[in-house]
């Protein structure tokens, strides 16, 4: 897809679980296991500057950007 990036598959949820991120869902009155949407911004120093919690996919982008200090 030549994105300019490495994108990490965590199909053992190791990353999910150091992060905090996979946990107890609840979706229709049933409870299971599961990642919960969360965006980490990142500085170049590898330093974690900010933490979204229950993102919601639609106007998040926008957010970041915000954050960045970036505005459309």
């Amino acid at each position: 897809m030549n994105i300019p990036y490495h994108l990490a598959a965590d199909v053992d949820n190791i990353i999910s679980k150091k992060y905090g991120t996979y946990g107890l869902k609840k979706f229709m009155g049933k409870e299971y296991m599961g990642v919960n949407r969360t965006t980490f911004l990142v500085d170049e120093n590898g330093k974690i500057v900010r933490i979204f919690v229950k993102v919601k996919p639609i106007g998040h982008s926008n957010e970041v950007l915000e954050a960045f200090g970036i505005t459309n």
